[in-house]
Formats: structure tokens, sequence, C-alpha cells
């Protein structure tokens, strides 16, 4: 397999993984084993997931026992997701320097310690602070651990078997994301600090199943880009801020667009800086690759549905359909029972004909999936959508793991952790502006329907418009559904017209679904530019990955064998998809 093999290049690293079978640095330690390594790794990203919803179902009762207030409490969900947006690309990058195990394992005790500092803020007067601070702390740790997670994945799966290993990995972990809310409310009822000491025996089993597994390490003789690091948290914080804040800021506000477009400066700079240092922390010329760009595409338009839908559907349940805490996360269960076979399914797709077969599916049904769903809104019946919740859940699963995989094979210098961050970088980006662009439609939508509603009870315009933007406000923000309170004609009022408000906000749903069927039909079109090809095995272990990009060892698809025909001279143009693989 000679002709196989990469040009030699003088002073380049040698590459970080080692064979899948074991039989690397760590044999002397003991075999590496897989599947242990696959369970350590899901159970320490659990918490990440977990945690990404299950804090606005406690966040009344954190309220009331702590005394924050409703900014410190929006505060308290922000700062999580603030920090993890502006860190992903570092951790990323500490993995491959330090080692991925090495980073994960840190990782993991930052998030759990900070986890225990949350569940025992004192009740004083700076437990706002206190709380925000942990909790910022809590997503810089699980930006060091999910990079690096994913990356041990990567590392120990030969090509042919990692389509099904990752897409366990994230359907597993994808439906814990719906397990928050039921595990918060069922926490809540004993203390609400419970949901964060609850990270603490699944760290325990993460740390233990770590060392079990004999995962192999390896550094990167590399020199970390503090600059860069400086500029893609500055830019990632500020665009995500300007989303976050919007709905409280408002469109209009100069701080809303001077946090976007500054943040979107600070970014354009950074791509410029990362072009010309000699050792960035992104190696940009990775989207030359056509597919890996393609993979960031389908991702970034599937998260601008996938993650906003956990908050939309949760508040649509409890509005519109009256439904608890608890039944609002069994709805979004059906959403991920189609996600979690259609997840597996793309796997073996993408293990057998490459990632483009899956994706294509993924967005063309997700699309299908969503519109019909949106179309049931106003149905208000859970038994007559579940079939449509599915297939939206189907939808994404078919592309998710697909498109990941295929992106972290394309690897620069088998730098997983590297390009893992990039990915995830792009999906908390598309997620920050879904959240922020869908909730605004929602306001909207559901003031100018409950407005009519009002009218055609005897309220006047005046009267009836600052009613509705009181009501979209309450339901588009809340973690529970209350009947409006006071007495008077106007609460009266609002009262008697619970029914139809109910199906106004239905109404006003509809339109983010459709907005979410849209960014799957983006994610299909994006779809189309992927070129077809697919990595099928890593680079000899004796030797080291292929030209340099200034020298540093990290040129594009060094880790892998490229999946385009330049890249194989001495190849047919399509031998990179039929020719078979003997792993080493």
């Amino acid at each position: 397999m000679a002709h196989h093999r990469h040009a030699r290049t003088h002073g380049a690293p040698p590459p970080e993984m080692p064979p899948a079978d074991g039989r690397g640095p760590s044999a002397g330690r003991g075999r590496t084993n897989p599947k242990l390594a696959l369970a350590a790794m899901m159970f320490g990203v659990a918490m990440i997931f977990i945690d990404q919803t299950i804090v606005a179902i406690a966040a009344p009762s954190i309220s009331d026992e702590v005394g924050l207030t409703s900014s410190g409490v929006q505060w308290v969900v922000n700062a999580y997701l603030l920090a993890l947006a502006a860190f992903f690309a570092l951790g990323g990058r500490l993995s491959d320097i330090f080692g991925h195990k090495r980073v994960m394992l840190i990782g993991t005790v930052v998030f759990v310690l900070a986890s225990v500092m949350c569940g025992a803020v004192p009740d004083s007067g700076f437990a706002q602070a206190w709380l925000i601070t942990f909790r910022a702390i809590q997503g810089f740790g699980a930006a060091l651990l999910f990079p690096a997670a994913l990356a041990v994945v990567v590392a120990v799966f030969p090509v042919e078997r990692r389509g099904r290993a990752l897409a366990l990995f994230f359907g597993l972990t994808g439906a814990l994301t719906a397990l928050g809310p039921l595990l918060g409310g069922w926490l809540t009822e004993w203390t609400w600090r419970a949901i964060f000491w609850v990270n603490v025996p699944v760290a325990v089993v993460a740390l233990v199943l770590t060392s079990l597994a004999h995962i192999p390490d390896r550094r990167r003789a590399e020199r970390l880009d503090l600059t860069g690091a400086f500029l893609i948290a500055v830019g990632m914080g500020l665009g995500v801020l300007g989303f976050q804040q919007a709905a409280s800021w408002g469109w209009r506000s100069v701080v809303t667009w001077g946090c976007i477009i500054g943040g979107a400066a600070v970014l354009v700079v950074f791509c410029r800086y990362e072009l010309r240092v000699r050792e960035p922390l992104i190696q940009l010329r990775v989207f030359r690759d056509r597919a890996f760009t393609a993979d960031n595409l389908v991702l970034f338009f599937a998260m601008l549905a996938f993650v906003p839908l956990f908050f939309f559907a949760s508040v649509y349940a409890q509005v519109s359909l009256g439904a608890s805490t608890n039944q609002a996360a069994l709805y979004l269960l059906y959403f991920f029972a189609g996600f979690a076979i259609a997840s597996q399914v793309g796997g073996r797709i993408l293990d057998k004909r490459g990632a483009r077969p899956a994706i294509r599916l993924g967005g063309a049904v997700g699309a299908v999936g969503f519109a019909l769903w949106a179309a049931r809104l106003t149905d208000l019946s859970m038994h007559n959508q579940w079939p449509f919740v599915a297939l939206a859940g189907a939808g994404i699963g078919f592309l998710l793991a697909p498109a990941s995989t295929d992106a972290v094979n394309r690897s620069i210098g088998a730098s997983y952790g590297e390009v893992t961050g990039v990915i995830q970088t792009l999906r908390n980006y598309a997620a920050a502006i879904g959240l922020a662009v869908y909730g605004t439609l929602l306001t909207h939508a559901t003031t100018h329907n409950v407005a009519g509603t009002l009218r055609e009870r005897g309220l006047s315009s005046g009267e009836a418009d600052r009613a509705a933007s009181g009501v979209a406000e309450a339901v588009t923000g809340q973690t529970g559904s209350r009947g409006p309170g006071g007495e008077g004609p106007l609460a009266e009022t609002l009262r008697n017209a619970a029914g139809a408000i109910r199906l106004d906000f239905a109404e006003a749903n509809r339109w983010v679904f459709y907005g979410m069927a849209v960014a799957m039909a983006l994610a299909f079109v994006c779809s189309w530019f992927h070129p077809g090809t697919r990595v099928t095995e890593h680079p000899p272990q004796d030797e080291p990955p292929g030209p340099a990009a200034h020298g540093t060892g990290r040129g594009p698809n060094s880790g892998a064998v490229p999946d385009t025909p330049e890249g194989l001279p001495n190849l047919p143009a399509d031998a990179v998809e039929r020719t078979p693989v003997a792993h080493r």
C-alpha cells in the first residue's frame, strides 16, 4: 500500500492517533478498550447536554430561594451557554497540544467542581454573582471536555467502525438534552440544588471508566496561539451575547447591534490573523476541502432547528397543550424516538456509502417532518402530532452524526480536537441565532394574534395591544404555565379568553416551526455541495502526516488519506471510495 502514503515532511510531528487496536504507546499499561472509552466519553458529555436545559426548569425555585432578579435568572442560563460558545475552539486546540484524554479529565474535574459550587450558593446578597460566576466556569469546563471527549472517540475507533460509534455517541447524548427538563422537574421537587449535585456521580463514573479503558494520550509539540484564542473568544462572546440579549434589549437597540456587528468584525480580524500566523489556533485552510465546508454548512443550518427546538416545543406543550413540566419533557421524547433510530441508520449509511447520502436524506426528511409538525400544532393534541414530531427527529438523526463524523475525519494532521472545536463553535453560534430569531418571531406573532382576539372581545385597540404584549412576554419567557391573575374587567376578559389565547399561541408557533423546516431545507440544499468522497483510512503509523502548512505538520487532510483525486496521484479518481482498506 505504498501508493497510499503521504510524502514525508521534514520536521513534521508524528500523528497523534495510535492504532485502534490498542497496540500503541499505551500497550504497556493495557490494551485500549474502545467500547469502554466510548461509554466513558458519553458519561462525561452527558453532564454538558443535561445542563443546557435542566437549569431553566429550576429557575423559579432558585429565584425564590436566593432572591435573583429577573435579569439574574436569565444570566444564570446565559452565562453557561456564552462560555461554551467563547471557549470551544480553545478547548479543541488545548486537547490537541496537551492530549485528548488529559484535557477531557481536566474539563470533567472543572465542570463537576463548578457544579458543586453552584449547588452550594449561599443565601446572601452575593448569591447572584456567585451563581453566575460558577455557571460560566461550568461552561468553560464543558468547552474543554466536549471537544476532547469527541476526539477520544474518533481516535480509538477505526474509520469503518467510527460512523456507528459516533451515531451512538450523538444519539444518546442528544437524547439526554430532552431528559434535562424531566430530570430538573423531578429533582427540583426535592431541592433545586440537586440539579447541580447530580453531576457528581455522573462525573465519577466517567473518570472510573476512562481509567479502565486505558485510553492512550499523546501531546503535540506546538505553540498555543493565545492571540487567536483571545480574538475568537471575544468575537464569539460578543456575537452570542447580542443574539441572547436581543429579546431583552430589543432589535432596535444600539447595544444589540453593537454586540452582533462588533463580534462579527472581531471574527473577521481573527480569520485574517489566523491565515498569517505560523501555528494558528484553527487551521482555516481545512475549509478548502469542499466536503468539510459542506458538512459544516449542513450542521449550521440543522442547528438552527435542533437546539432551539427544546425551548419552543417545551413552552408550546406547557402553554397550548396545558402540559406539566414533566409532560412537556415526555412530549420531546417523541422527537428523540425518531432521532435515536435514525442516528443509527445514518451511522450505517456513513460507514457503507459515505456522508452525502445520509445528510441529503436527513435534510429532506427533516424539512418535511418540521413542516408537517407545524401544520398540526393548532390541533392541540399530542396524539395527532407524534408521528410528525418523530419524523422531524429522524431528519436530524440521519444527518447529525454523519456530517460531524465526516468533518472530523477530514482533520488537519490528525488534529481531531481542533476540528471538533471548529464544528462545535459553528453549532453554538447557529443555536444562538436560532433562539434569537425564532424568539422574536414568536413574540411578534403571539402579540398580533392575542391582540386580535382581545379586540373581538370588546377591548379597545390600545388596551388589547398592551395586554397582548404582556401575555406574549409572559408565555414566551415562562417556565411553567400560569393563568392571568388580578381583578377587574381586563383580568376577567383574559381569563375568559384563555382557551382562545392557547390557540393564538399555537398559531404563532407554527411560524417558528415552519422556520425550522426552512432551516432543514437549507441543510438539504447545502448537502448537494458535498462531493461524495470519503476518508477510508489513516496514514501509516510510522510516517508523519502529509504536506505541512507553514511547516507545522498540519496540512489539509494530513490525518487521513485525502478524499480528493488530487491527493492520490497514483490512484484512479474514485479510488478513495472503492479501495478496500486494511488498517494497520
